[in-house]
């Protein structure tokens, strides 16, 4: 229901941005490993191979457990609305847990065999076991969260399980667009999808952090606006990279969305743009064949998405979604001293090379 293949980008934003997720990473890790710590012993395991601190065997491991770009979000909001983010520490880790809940389910559906360059839990575990810590990592967020004694943490509660319904609205949809012909699927349709599956949570994680400061209604509206646009811009990125990105630097096969006929962003565009480019993309997008494709096959068609003019919508889209995240944030947060740190989680994960 998310995507996460978070590549650093460079310059001073980038060093900022690393070291706001360095410091939400070392204020909710200790949450995170006490919520999965207190998982029964079989599904604990799945879970902590999950997150890269154990080995497949139990022996422990130093692994890499996400850029943690939705906890920092939730502290970045609260200290920027005036908030002290220690308050909002249990808060991040689960909005962080109902990331990885979606991350298991996802794989087993997708049939995603790579995350964060190991092989995924379901190809290690099986379904079945994937699927059950998904579950109960959604449980101990909500329960995070219920035993919470700040005064903001219903309406938290609240906000994060619509947020769960609308992931699993927009990732139905998503499944369904994979079974249809793909002229028959409109880039409307596809960017409101793609807006459930990932900018809500990045939203939800902005929102939550605004009700743990004391934000108003308002205020809190705007947050979620902003991290709504910021996902999808990422999320438009993200299906760049799928596509055309470096699998040393994203953990991905070479064009595993293409391999998979998938009908992200870039492609859907090119699908609708028309003309004799368009028609020779939808010619080889139809279903793959038993044999699986080899690399020249793949590149044929990134090169037909791209000539289709895929990408080129892709990136300007995204640059679109971009200035309306920033136009919401200076509604949330008028002053842009208090601003910055949410500015540079943006910048993050927009600007990521491939």
């Amino acid at each position: 229901m998310d995507a996460g293949r978070a590549v650093a980008p460079g310059g001073h934003e980038g060093q900022e941005a690393e070291e706001i997720l360095a410091r939400a990473r070392t204020s909710v890790d200790p949450e995170l490993r006490r919520a999965v710590e207190a998982l029964p012993t079989p599904i604990r395991r799945v879970a902590l191979y999950h997150f890269g601190w154990e080995h497949a065997d139990g022996t422990p491991a130093v692994g890499d457990a996400g850029k943690a770009v939705r906890p920092a979000l939730v502290l970045a909001a609260a200290r920027a609305l005036g908030g002290r983010t220690e308050d909002a520490v249990r808060a991040a880790a689960a909005v962080e847990l109902t990331h990885n809940f979606t991350l298991l389910h996802d794989d087993v559906m997708d049939r995603d065999t790579t995350r964060r360059h190991r092989p995924t839990a379901w190809t290690v575990f099986g379904n079945a076991d994937a699927i059950l810590v998904g579950d109960a990592l959604h449980a101990q967020a909500q329960r995070l969260l219920a035993e919470d004694p700040h005064p903001a943490a219903p309406a938290a509660v609240a906000r994060l399980a619509q947020c769960v319904v609308e992931l699993c609205a927009g990732q139905s949809t998503d499944v369904a667009l994979e079974g249809r012909d793909p002229g028959e699927v409109s880039l409307d349709e596809t960017l409101t999808m793609a807006e459930a599956k990932t900018g809500a949570l990045l939203g939800c994680a902005c929102a939550i952090g605004g009700l743990f400061a004391g934000a108003d209604e308002e205020e809190v509206a705007a947050l979620d606006a902003f991290g709504r646009a910021a996902g999808l811009a990422f999320q438009l990125i993200d299906d760049v990279i799928g596509i055309w990105g470096d699998p040393a630097r994203t953990g991905k096969p070479a064009g595993a969305d293409l391999a998979v006929r998938k009908k992200s962003l870039p492609v859907v565009a090119a699908l609708a743009s028309g003309g004799p480019a368009a028609a020779e993309l939808a010619a080889l997008y139809g279903p793959p064949g038993q044999e699986e494709e080899g690399a020249a096959e793949l590149e044929a068609i990134a090169l037909a998405v791209e000539r289709a003019g895929g990408r080129d919508w892709a990136q300007a889209q995204a640059a679109y979604e971009m200035a309306r995240a920033l136009h919401e944030l200076a509604r949330a947060v008028p002053v842009p001293e208090r601003a910055g740190g949410l500015l540079s989680l943006a910048e993050f994960v927009t600007r990521r090379g491939y």
